[in-house]
């Protein structure tokens, strides 16, 4: 399992950086050290020191909360490398009854324009159907693939149509194909030169965390407790990995997690399973009377509400983060987006592999023959999921001294600015690394899962999640206690 290397804040700025940018004292970061694993998640760019420094962060504002709901000193901090590595490809790792997850999508990737190369995200069908119809490509009246071209059954997922679509997209610059999918409200985006290391990109150059004190003051007090966030209230609005591995997070230090979705936009199955543990996931039409009703009385009691959507969807329905911090004294309301939150690209949709390439990180990695690459982990992704984490432990420690919620941003983009611009490789310590050492197996609804292990780790932390996923949208909009909870 390697050896243990301590790493103090002069030593590790990496951790120190993250640290800093989600207020956290200086003083604590000596407090966490790593066990190396050898060369874990090589790249071009230090992805390695990005992810355990993340993970040692979230781990740290772990046990900061928890000596304050004690008292008491603050825990040690021990993260394994070959920990971070699995769960950073925790998706890749997941069986469901012997079966391995779904990948991107047929038409979900890389593609030559007329003038260099575009990337293209379509794993969910209206992004599919709208990717299609804004280059004038005929899905064949809804079905995977075209008439007329031997499409295969419905559930292909556009497999049939990936000749037709490198042919339309490479008529067009990756300019006019990253915006004329914009307008259709698909996903692409045209893949940036790497950038002048330590320049930044037009659409990257964000801070990595940010936080505002609420107007007044009034949350609760956190009694002491044997997990940092036991009896915690959280509202999870987000969706695929981002804001769920920040949610699965809360939930393994104790949380009450209720994951929130609209009915009409079903989650990817496997995604909810890798990401869905100790959590409960619920359905609410918040554009009815009856879905906003239910969702007021469970903010009557929230202590956090992470939402993942990009700027301004949710506003509309009055779901405002100040709004929200206004009717709910005390709450904290974490938020994370894709580009930043200012900006001609702040409302637009995105997703890791966009992020990285736009921002440039696909180019850095590109093979020998100038093909874009990516990352070896949706790293942006996981990252970002654990700091908004983090950020959420160490609002609910400081609420503790003055009862005043918190708002808190982060975004995709952040990170990637981060990761290119704001840290410097290390050498790889000693170590070998088996993933099979950090899975293990739990029954579930959907049948025996092999899922990886949490990589969060302090003195007395937890070694698993309470429990597996539950299937999606099947547990009542209460909170768990509140009489019967399950479907």
């Amino acid at each position: 399992m390697g050896n243990i290397r301590a790493m103090t804040s002069e030593l590790d700025a990496t951790t120190a950086h993250a640290w800093k940018a989600i207020g956290g004292p200086a003083d604590l970061t000596a407090k966490v050290s790593y066990r190396s694993a050898g060369k874990v998640l090589p790249a071009v760019l230090p992805v390695r020191e990005l992810a355990r420094a993340t993970v040692g962060v979230c781990s740290l504002a772990a046990a900061e909360l928890l000596a304050a709901r004690n008292g008491g000193a603050v825990p040690e901090v021990r993260v394994d490398e070959g920990a971070v590595a699995t769960a950073f490809v925790s998706e890749r790792h997941l069986l469901v009854n012997g079966r391995g997850p779904t990948p991107f999508a047929p038409l979900s990737g890389f593609w030559e324009a007329a003038d260099g190369w575009v990337r293209t995200h379509a794993n969910y069908p209206h992004h599919r159907a709208r990717l299609l119809a804004a280059v004038g490509v005929d899905a064949g009246g809804g079905h995977g693939g075209a008439a007329g071209d031997g499409a295969g059954a419905e559930d292909d997922r556009g497999a049939a149509l990936v000749g037709r679509l490198a042919e339309a997209l490479a008529e067009l610059t990756a300019l006019e194909a990253q915006e004329r999918v914009y307008a259709a409200g698909g996903l692409a985006v045209a893949v940036a030169p790497a950038p002048e290391r330590g320049a930044g990109g037009a659409a990257c150059v964000r801070p990595l965390a940010e936080a505002e004190e609420a107007g007044g003051s009034g949350g609760r007090r956190l009694p002491p407790a044997p997990l940092p966030a036991a009896g915690v209230r959280v509202l999870d609005l987000t969706r695929v990995i981002a804001g769920p591995v920040a949610t699965r997070t809360l939930a393994l230090l104790g949380a009450d997690v209720l994951r929130v979705d609209p009915p009409r936009f079903p989650e990817d199955p496997d995604s909810h399973i890798d990401t869905g543990s100790g959590k409960r996931s619920t359905l609410l039409d918040l554009d009815s009377a009856e879905g906003r009703s239910a969702f007021e009385g469970l903010l009557d009691s929230a202590d956090v509400v992470v939402t993942g959507y990009r700027p301004g969807s949710l506003d509309r329905r009055g779901l405002a983060a100040e709004e929200l911090m206004a009717r709910r004294p005390g709450l904290v309301v974490a938020r994370l987006c894709a580009w930043g939150w200012s900006g001609p690209w702040a409302g637009r949709r995105g997703f890791d592999s966009l992020v990285q390439a736009a921002c440039g990180i696909a180019a850095i990695e590109s093979d020998p023959e100038g093909r874009p690459g990516a990352l070896p982990a949706q790293a942006l992704d996981h990252g970002t999921g654990y700091l908004l984490a983090a950020g959420v432990l160490r609002a609910l420690a400081e609420r503790q001294s003055d009862g005043r919620g918190r708002l808190l941003r982060f975004s995709l983009a952040g990170t990637a600015d981060w990761l290119l611009h704001g840290i410097t490789p290390g050498p790889a310590g000693e170590g070998a690394y088996e993933a099979a050492d950090w899975l293990t197996e739990t029954p579930s609804p959907y049948g025996p899962l092999r899922h990886a292990l949490p990589p969060v780790h302090y003195e007395g932390s937890p070694g698993n999640w309470a429990g597996p996923s539950t299937l999606w949208g099947t547990d009542r909009a209460t909170w768990a206690g509140a009489e019967e909870h399950r479907v």
